[in-house]
């Protein structure tokens, strides 16, 4: 099984980023805050203006170290690392794939699926937790969600597949303030993405960047690329298949990291900046869900697919290694990942 390294997350503004023996090095104003050992890293994450040395990218891009550049408030921007290198015949299986429209339909109806059956176990989970009333009524929206669920396999289409997810995905969201406690100060109220319109939007918003990172990270290890998906149309610049793989951990990886730093009130309205238009986490905000995505991904679970132990951040990697898996034949179908 792959080891799972570190992200470097760099988010103080006019951070200074080099490289000297090995070592990854931070200076903030001239003076050196950090130097991280580049073999426990496969991935530096950069947030708002910084400067990053010719030499360190060079050292990143041929020992593996990924690139990824940020705004302030987690917007991406860019992202760099080495020569593409791997399997050339498995990344021809996938593009040949792209026009399949059977394996299309299959592997569409499976991803969405696991993301339905994982929406439904995030409600459920708060079910247990929540009062009688609120309890009966997340309860019925699982009841409806697995109605959706059902649709999927009578659909004919991967638009009619799109639009039965679309409507579980609006019951979803519906029940989100229902999860929330009532002793925490924010409200959800409605899902606001450019800009996000409020305290959870922001760190929903935020989470899923990072999860999306890292899906791009393992699917150039399993040497599949990241642009070519199934269900996300294809545009230049878009990584369809990285948001095709995140729509299965949205719930169960990234909607409850978010829904616990809420209910347990680790973020504050100190941890937001506002304006008339967007709610964006500010630096300490970031500090802050970083941590709790760091130590997220550090847990060990019991895979349902596998029965084995691996680690939350391997997650991603595992997932692309069963779809490379697929494309090879080695597989009838994708498995998604369901976390209970």
């Amino acid at each position: 099984m792959k080891k799972l390294l570190e992200t470097l997350y760099v988010t103080t503004p006019e951070s200074y980023l080099f490289c000297r023996n090995e070592n990854i090095c931070v200076k903030i104003g001239g003076e050196e805050k950090a130097s991280v050992p580049a073999v426990m890293l496969d991935g530096i994450v950069c947030f708002g203006e910084m400067t990053v040395s010719t030499p360190l990218i060079g050292f990143c891009a041929e020992h593996g170290i990924t690139l990824t550049f940020l705004s302030s408030n987690g917007r991406f921007y860019s992202r760099i690392c080495g020569p593409v290198s791997g399997n050339v015949l498995l990344r021809k299986r996938q593009y040949q794939a792209l026009d399949d429209a059977d394996f299309q339909m299959k592997f569409v109806q499976n991803l969405l699926l696991g993301k339905l059956l994982n929406e439904k176990n995030v409600l459920m989970r708060a079910a247990r937790t929540q009062d009688a009333a609120t309890s009966r009524t997340l309860r019925e929206a699982c009841q409806f969600i697995s109605r959706y669920a059902a649709q999927l396999e009578e659909c004919e289409s991967v638009d009619q597949i799109r639009g039965v997810e679309g409507a579980a995905a609006k019951c979803y969201f519906a029940h989100f303030d229902d999860m929330i406690s009532q002793q925490c100060p924010f409200r959800f109220v409605e899902r606001s993405r450019r800009p996000p319109r409020n305290e959870i939007n922001a760190v929903l918003s935020f989470v899923y960047t990072l999860q999306t990172c890292d899906i791009q990270a393992a699917l150039e290890t399993a040497n599949l690329d990241p642009a070519a998906g199934w269900l996300h149309t294809l545009r230049p610049g878009r990584p369809s298949l990285a948001l095709d793989l995140l729509e299965e951990f949205r719930a169960p990886l990234c909607d409850r990291l978010v829904l616990s730093l809420f209910n347990k009130r680790q973020l504050t309205d100190k941890d937001f900046e506002y304006d008339s238009l967007a709610v964006m986490l500010n630096e300490r905000g970031r500090k802050k869900v970083l941590a709790a995505w760091h130590d997220r991904k550090q847990e060990e679970i019991m895979h349902p697919y596998l029965g084995e132990k691996i680690q939350v951040g391997l997650i991603a990697y595992v997932q692309a290694m069963m779809l490379a898996r697929v494309l090879r034949g080695d597989l009838d179908c994708y498995p998604p990942f369901v976390w209970r």
